[in-house]
């Protein structure tokens, strides 16, 4: 199953025939399971001269290291803390980009312009929908920040009803509300210490730091729907293994960065459909290896 490429709102370039480079950035960056995705894609592909990498890059280094980069650079995946802070450096963004104001895949066109997408928004619908999950009454995102946002305007699709976010502090809780305005969700905002209530949703989605929402484990329902938890590292956390003992259904953050990944291979190389099963053996492997 390939993740639909139009949502995106930029059109897959024709690549070069002797290879590109394309990486991923963030701060901390290490982690990433990026590189293991797309070196699989490119071999499935058979775009032997191509080349993707990892650097660490915080905001203070972003501006002198896009400088940098020449014609040979087809694109960029952009992790925290990058995908606002990289706005100001672009020559333009998708609808999907705009609409949420944060960038995950950066496309260098043929002229050199620096196009900023969003390929978590139809990542994330993906993959819930690999897990049937395509409609739902209400929801609850636990946070707030871009992969909130992103959040929000999956659930735009498949949401019918109104969307919960438990955040930390007033200031985030407008935020959230701004953003529900703006993406046409009905957002209602509760504070981060009423967390466990969010529990009873059929589908939660927690886009919060490692450890952010280990205390909720406790509190998983006899009965839980579908959780949608963004991190992979660590995997399981406390919240996904607590609900997938409880029998809920539990998509995980190798599932979201599987299906945007996908987007950004079609995206940055001109070929569709990008190889998703060749990309997830490759990312459950990798994943596998670090816990031995």
């Amino acid at each position: 199953m390939s993740s639909a490429r139009s949502t995106t709102g930029a059109g897959a370039r024709r690549a070069p025939a002797d290879g590109r480079r394309a990486a991923v950035l963030g701060s901390p960056v290490a982690h990433s399971l990026s590189p293991d995705l797309h070196r699989a894609a490119y071999r499935a592909l058979g775009l032997t001269g191509w080349r993707y990498d990892r650097y660490e890059v915080d905001g203070e280094r972003l501006p002198a290291f896009l400088a940098e980069l020449d014609g040979e650079w087809a694109g960029l995946s952009l992790t925290m803390p990058l995908k606002r802070a990289v706005i100001p450096l672009l020559d333009g963004l998708t609808p999907a980009a705009a609409s949420v104001g944060a960038v995950n895949t950066v496309l260098f066109g043929e002229d050199g312009a620096r196009t900023g997408d969003n390929t978590d928004i139809p990542g994330l619908a993906a993959a819930l929908a690999e897990r049937g999950v395509t409609r739902v009454e209400h929801a609850a995102v636990l946070g707030a920040g871009a992969t909130a946002s992103s959040a929000l305007a999956a659930l735009a699709g498949i949401c019918t009803g109104e969307v919960t976010a438990y955040v930390r502090g007033p200031e985030r809780a407008r935020e959230m509300s701004a953003w529900g305005e703006r993406l046409g969700v009905a957002v209602r905002t509760a504070p981060w210490e009423s967390a466990a209530a969010a529990l009873e949703s059929p589908l939660v989605i927690a886009t919060t730091p490692a450890g952010a929402t280990d205390a909720l484990a406790a509190a998983v329902p006899a009965q839980p729907g579908t959780l949608f938890d963004v991190l992979y590292e660590p995997w399981p956390t406390r919240l996904a293994a607590a609900w997938s003992k409880g029998g809920g259904t539990v998509v995980g953050g190798l599932d979201l960065l599987l299906h945007q990944a996908v987007l950004q291979v079609e995206l940055m190389t001109g070929r569709a459909p990008a190889p998703l099963a060749a990309m997830r053996a490759a990312g459950e492997s990798a994943l596998a290896a670090r816990g031995d």
